[in-house]
């Protein structure tokens, strides 16, 4: 605000001396309170159409392997609550979810309409990706017809095919999370998966890792990029993940020295 006040004032001295300052210094507040108005109206759009696509290209996906189950419906239900949709918000989300299953709709197109709106952030559409991943791992059972959708999906949204098998790898080790029948082996693979490294990567490369999906996954940075608040537990559940990935890195190397 003092930015714009200064400005202004010294853009209108320059014309016209102190009346300049005056008149200059009144305008820049406006110009500055018309574009933070312009910003949040955009954000506010990203966030609506952020949860509308989400749930269109999600009823598209349950319909990949010819019928959405019941436990699928379940499954995007389930999203509602934790989500926190209101009413109108869940009525909206169901709607777009018929929409996604009917037989005219666009998945190029929608994908598309996102990606032009999200700015091509990749945070943004990483999340985006990853409430598709996370309502076909809910039920424990990835048809390839799925994993197939689901990396077309990521290509649409101009985002690597591994991002899928990363996401797929760090919901899983979520849901499996303490399981008595996952061996160590095999909870470092998924953690190494979720880290988007090789076994083989340095110490100075796993950390440069861990910051950088810590960074770019921070609920604060993705709220201000689009994302509705009601899906930052998501998103503080994703930084748990790589967290926790990390952790278990970090031990199992300590012990291996």
């Amino acid at each position: 605000m003092l930015f714009a006040i200064i400005v202004g004032g010294l853009i209108g001295y320059a014309f016209a001396g102190f009346t300049g300052f005056l008149v200059g210094s009144f305008l820049g507040v406006l110009l500055l309170r018309a574009l933070k108005k312009k910003l949040y109206k955009g954000l506010v759009g990203v966030q609506s159409q952020f949860l509308d696509s989400v749930f269109a290209v999600m009823g598209a996906l349950c319909k990949a392997d010819g019928v959405v189950s019941r436990d699928e419906i379940r499954v995007a239900e389930t999203l509602f609550q934790k989500f926190r949709l209101n009413k109108v918000q869940q009525d909206k989300a169901k709607d777009s979810f018929a929409r996604g299953k009917s037989e005219d709709f666009d998945l190029d197109a929608e994908l598309a309409h996102f990606l032009k709106l999200s700015r091509g952030q990749p945070a943004l559409l990483q999340m985006f990706l990853q409430v598709q991943v996370s309502a076909v791992v809910a039920d424990g059972d990835i048809h390839p017809s799925e994993h197939e959708m689901l990396v077309r999906i990521a290509r649409g949204l101009g985002l690597p095919e591994a991002q899928v098998d990363q996401l797929e790898a760090m919901l899983r080790g979520a849901r499996n999370g303490g399981s008595p029948n996952a061996s160590t082996g095999q909870q470092l693979d998924t953690a190494y998966k979720t880290m988007g490294v090789s076994p083989d990567a340095s110490d100075g490369d796993l950390k440069r890792a861990y910051r950088k999906l810590m960074s770019e996954n921070h609920p604060d940075k993705l709220a201000g990029r689009g994302m509705p608040e009601s899906m930052r537990e998501m998103a503080e559940e994703k930084t748990s993940e790589i967290s926790h990935a990390y952790d278990l890195i970090k031990e199992a190397r300590s012990k291996a020295a």
